[in-house]
């Protein structure tokens, strides 16, 4: 974390445009038959892993993981840092009412935090006129809270007209700033099941999406671990 907080900040004050994105088991399983999707993280300039059963199946490949850098804190981390710097900010995303609680919540976090504006996610209708408002509001930062393959593709498509220095997509994480979802305990983060803890939270839309994605992450693993560790030693 502190690495990527690091490398991002100083690409922003130097005026150095970085596109982030977070990668988790369901978004490695989808980029494996959405090309659109897979471009659009593969052309990332930072990519960080928001997912333990990523990082643990990255370090049994023969990768070395330090950590793991989830969406949400790194939000926190960069926020602080551009209340410190005097970085505007861009919320974009979620409903009329969360994305402006959200506001309201940051800033309260972290004083002299600027917000440079704040939009809802329902603007696929006029996107130009949503990126024309963040390119006017003067920010350098954006933070897309879209879900996925929706924000990394808007991003993807729209960076070079956004006008900002740093954009990642950060999914649900304001719903959780404006405490509309719980997220789980420390613990369960920790131990992988940040993912369970939704299942419990919305089993109903939530079971059979990570019941599909996890068993296609694990096939996908095991093909990955016999062609870096089982094919390579006998060769």
């Amino acid at each position: 974390m502190p690495d990527t907080v690091e490398r991002i900040v100083s690409r922003v004050k130097a005026g150095v445009f970085t596109q982030h994105v977070v990668v988790n088991v369901a978004k490695l399983v989808h980029m494996k038959t959405d090309s659109t999707l897979s471009d659009s993280v593969k052309s990332c300039d930072i990519i960080s892993i928001d997912g333990m059963g990523v990082v643990w199946g990255a370090r049994l490949c023969g990768h070395d993981v330090p950590e793991r850098v989830a969406g949400v804190d790194l939000f926190h981390e960069l926020l602080k840092s551009a209340a410190k710097a005097q970085f505007p900010v861009f919320l974009l995303g979620a409903t009329d009412e969360v994305v402006s609680k959200t506001a309201a919540t940051v800033a309260d976090l972290y004083p002299g935090l600027k917000i440079a504006g704040y939009h809802h996610g329902y603007f696929w209708d006029d996107e130009e006129a949503t990126v024309k408002k963040i390119a006017d509001s003067g920010a350098r930062l954006l933070f897309v809270a879209i879900t996925s393959p929706k924000k990394e593709n808007f991003i993807n498509k729209w960076k070079d007209q956004l006008g900002v220095d740093f954009v990642m997509g950060v999914g649900g994480t304001f719903d959780v700033v404006a405490g509309k979802v719980k997220r789980a305990p420390v613990w369960m983060q920790n131990a992988g099941l940040e993912w369970f803890y939704r299942v419990l939270q919305e089993p109903g839309r939530m079971w059979k999406r990570y019941a599909v994605t996890n068993s296609k992450y694990l096939l996908l693993l095991a093909k990955e671990f016999w062609k870096v560790r089982v094919v390579k030693q006998r060769v």
